[in-house]
């Protein structure tokens, strides 16, 4: 410590020895408290015996530390620069002469401290300081002679420091929470110093959730590379380097069919119809007729341009047949309930032809309520089908036609016993068998 005041100024140029011993407590990266208990004797002898002291000071101090390491500079850098600003008292015991006139005192003052200091790091537990501090007293009697301004005092500090305790540690990775910028890290991740899960390639993704610890990649594919940026990483991409689909494992798929491109033989299907292994349009029925092109998908129909198998004349004439009504009714009658069960077999052997059921009425009546008769007949023959059985009914077709198409012309000024033959005729039910994709004769 050395000494200024009215009997002269030491400072920078002689300094007696002290000794101390703080106690800091952290309060934040920036930001420690601290209280010191420092004992000093500075001592002047200007023309000894006649004027000279030598003084007794012992000072407790309570303080801030601004530390400039754990902000601007790491909290583990090797030099730590930081600023300290003190008050507390000091007990004074003072003791020598004033122009012959000896003096022996004792009081306490009030100090006010600050300074600046360097920590020089060891190890986390171990650590070597220099600090200069400026002290103000409160008091002019330090050299028993007054008359100008509070004697002053300006101490230097070489010491070292122990760190006592262990800072937590929340998440017991081995950086305590106030150096860690990761203090969520799972327990046993390996971690660097600032307490972050370690990444190897230096992609953004830890090693504990790099599925390529070692090759730098993207964190949608846990960290493997994608050359080709198609999505799927290149350890599991068949063609890395030309960009492809996840359902290709990587590969082109220019029609958008689900089989790449180099295993494509079709590579020009249209959007939306189903392939194969091949990438080729399905043929279910064998027939040399692609599905998307079949208008029978499920019968075999070689040599036709739609893919439906030609129906065969017995089948034709069959068609041809016609169920009979009584008058003003819509009841299937016994007699044709065998012909009937006749078509079910045809349609069992033509599963994807359409049959269209049409039904009639006689000139009696009015227009509109033979209209209704015709389509009332034309639903009794599909619900008749429908209940014995016949597969996939949704291709049954009820259309009615009213008086509008008779077999036969009748003289409708001829009384209805002699026209009876004639109307019983037309009263029917007739059918049609076509193929899907040919468009019915719905007149």
């Amino acid at each position: 410590m050395s000494y200024k005041g009215e009997l002269g100024n030491q400072f920078w140029d002689k300094a007696e020895k002290g000794i101390g011993v703080s106690y800091n407590r952290f309060l934040s990266p920036s930001f420690d408290l601290g209280f010191s208990l420092v004992y000093n004797s500075p001592e002047l002898y200007l023309t000894p015996p006649t004027t000279y002291f030598t003084d007794q000071l012992a000072s407790a101090m309570l303080g801030i530390r601004l530390k400039m390491y754990g902000t601007i500079l790491p909290e583990d850098a090797l030099i730590g620069p930081y600023l300290t600003v003190s008050g507390g008292g000091m007990y004074v015991s003072a003791e020598g002469a004033t122009d012959g006139q000896e003096f022996n005192d004792n009081f306490v003052t009030t100090v006010l401290q600050g300074g600046a200091g360097i920590r020089l790091r060891v190890t986390d537990g171990f650590n070597i300081f220099v600090e200069s501090n400026y002290l103000l007293t409160g008091n002019d009697e330090f050299d028993n002679k007054t008359g100008g301004d509070n004697d002053r005092f300006l101490e230097h500090r070489l010491g070292i420091s122990l760190n006592l305790g262990k800072a937590k540690d929340t998440d017991m990775d081995g950086v305590p929470d106030r150096r860690d910028k990761c203090p969520d890290t799972p327990t046993g991740v390996q971690v660097d110093k600032e307490g972050c899960p370690v990444d190897t390639d230096g992609d953004g993704v830890a090693d504990y959730q790099d599925a390529c610890p070692t090759e730098a990649g993207v964190a949608s594919l846990q960290g493997c590379p994608d050359r080709d940026n198609d999505g799927v990483a290149d350890k599991e991409d068949q063609c890395p380097d030309e960009a492809g689909t996840a359902a290709t494992q990587g590969c082109p798929d220019s029609d958008g069919d689900g089989v790449a491109d180099k295993d494509d033989k079709c590579p020009d299907t249209p959007a939306g119809v189903q392939v194969g292994a091949d990438g080729c349009p399905m043929d279910a029925d064998g027939d040399g007729v692609a599905d998307n092109e079949d208008a029978c998908p499920n019968t075999p129909g070689p040599g036709t341009a739609n893919g439906c198998p030609e129906v065969d004349a017995a089948t034709k004439k069959l068609i041809e047949e016609k169920v009979r009504f009584e008058f003003d009714k819509a009841i299937v009658q016994e007699a044709y309930k065998q012909l009937l069960d006749s078509v079910i077999v045809a349609l069992e052997k033509y599963p994807d032809h359409v049959l269209l059921i049409k039904g009639h009425a006689d000139f009696i009546g009015s227009e509109e309520y033979n209209q209704a008769l015709s389509e009332r007949r034309a639903e009794a023959v599909k619900e008749y089908l429908v209940q014995r059985g016949v597969k996939n009914p949704d291709r049954l077709v009820t259309r009615g036609y009213g008086e509008s198409q008779p077999l036969v012309q009748v003289n409708q000024r001829l009384s209805k016993r002699r026209t009876e033959t004639a109307r019983r005729i037309n009263r029917r039910v007739g059918f049609e068998l076509n193929t899907p994709d040919m468009q019915l004769d719905m007149k």
